[in-house]
Formats: C-alpha cells, sequence, structure tokens
C-alpha cells in the first residue's frame, strides 16, 4: 500500500491509492461474466426417412412461395412439404441458371419455433434472392 508522510501538514496528499477500486472492479467482472447465462440453442432437424415415394413439387422457374399456416404446416407454391423435402427444394433452385425468387409468408398464428427452424433452412441453403411478403396485412394505419 503506498503511502506518503507528509512533511507539510498544510498540503493534503495529491495521490489517489486506486489499487481497491481496480480489487473491486475485477471482483464485479468476473461475478458478470460467471452469472451470464450460456445460451444454448437447439434446433431439431427433420431428416429424410425411407421414403420410396418421395415426390416434390417442381420449383418455378421465376418465384417460389414459402408459407407456413396457422398449424405449422409447410406450404411450397401451395402444396404441402417437409423441412427436409423443402431443403432438397432449395437445393434445386440454387442449381438453376437463373435463381428464382423465394418469398416468405408466415401466417400471423403460425409457431415460432416454426418459422425459426424454416428461416434457418432457408439461410443454410444460400439463397440470394429471398422476400418477405404478406407483411402489409399486418400493418396498423394510424
Amino acid at each position: 500500500m503506498a503511502y506518503a508522510r507528509m512533511t507539510d501538514q498544510s498540503k493534503p496528499m495529491g495521490e489517489l491509492n486506486t489499487t481497491p477500486l481496480i480489487d473491486v472492479m475485477l471482483v464485479l467482472l468476473v461475478m458478470f461474466i460467471i452469472t451470464i447465462p450460456v445460451a444454448t440453442h437447439e434446433v431439431s432437424v427433420d431428416l429424410p426417412g425411407d421414403e420410396t415415394n418421395f415426390r416434390l413439387p417442381p420449383p418455378d422457374l421465376l418465384k417460389n412461395k414459402v408459407v407456413i399456416d396457422s398449424n405449422d404446416r409447410l406450404f411450397w407454391n401451395a402444396e404441402p412439404i417437409t423441412q427436409a423435402q423443402m431443403a432438397v427444394l432449395l437445393a434445386q433452385t440454387r442449381l438453376l441458371p437463373v435463381e428464382p425468387e423465394l418469398q416468405f409468408e408466415p401466417s400471423a398464428n403460425a409457431g415460432y419455433e416454426t418459422s425459426a427452424r424454416t428461416l434457418k433452412t432457408i439461410k443454410q441453403s444460400g439463397v440470394t434472392k429471398f422476400g418477405f411478403v404478406g407483411n402489409h396485412k399486418y400493418r396498423e394505419l394510424k
């Protein structure tokens, strides 16, 4: 601990001992790091099973629409599909000479987990022409 003897009683000591302040800050930093919860996000993936009649709807050459209804069912251009089938369809659209636009429209009552899983699949596919549609239905005019 730094301590200076005062030779002249009229002058106050001009140095501040910062060691205790640094110690308190380090303890607080360690406590905050320890108390931060570990973020574990888990997304289940529907792997294709042993389906012999695995029929996919053909992708459109201009635009394809992915819809999630209020019962968390997934549709590709109005035909029901699974998450695994959507991944295959997205890969097929990426192989086309001109990549078609992909439109995503979840219903107002679609589940968050299904929407997040669908968006993750879309992002992992590498689609570059992507857009949300149908948002105007939920806009409030004031």
